[in-house]
């Protein structure tokens, strides 16, 4: 069971991170264009897109961090499970 929700937390992260760049994108796109109503302009979508890019490397960045760890440490008790065998 605790396979099944690594599995599906592996994809879920994933997603997550496609769909957080897209709308980084998306919003740094509309806020250039002016469709949001709001005073800024270029300068504004500009720091939409650099620092949502740089938030978004962070946050997959530490979910597949703690992903790593937890399948660096499966693989790391089997190897010693075997070993002694």
């Amino acid at each position: 069971m605790r396979d099944f929700f690594i599995f599906w937390f592996e994809r879920l992260v994933g997603v997550i991170i496609v769909v957080a760049g897209i709308a980084v994108l998306i919003g740094g796109i509309a806020t250039m264009a002016g469709v949001t109503g709001q005073p800024g302009g270029f300068v504004a979508g500009l720091a939409i897109l650099v620092f949502g890019s740089i938030y978004v490397i962070f946050l997959g960045g530490a979910l597949y961090l703690g992903l790593g760890i937890y399948q660096n440490t499966k693989r790391a008790a089997e190897a010693l499970e075997n070993r002694g065998a």
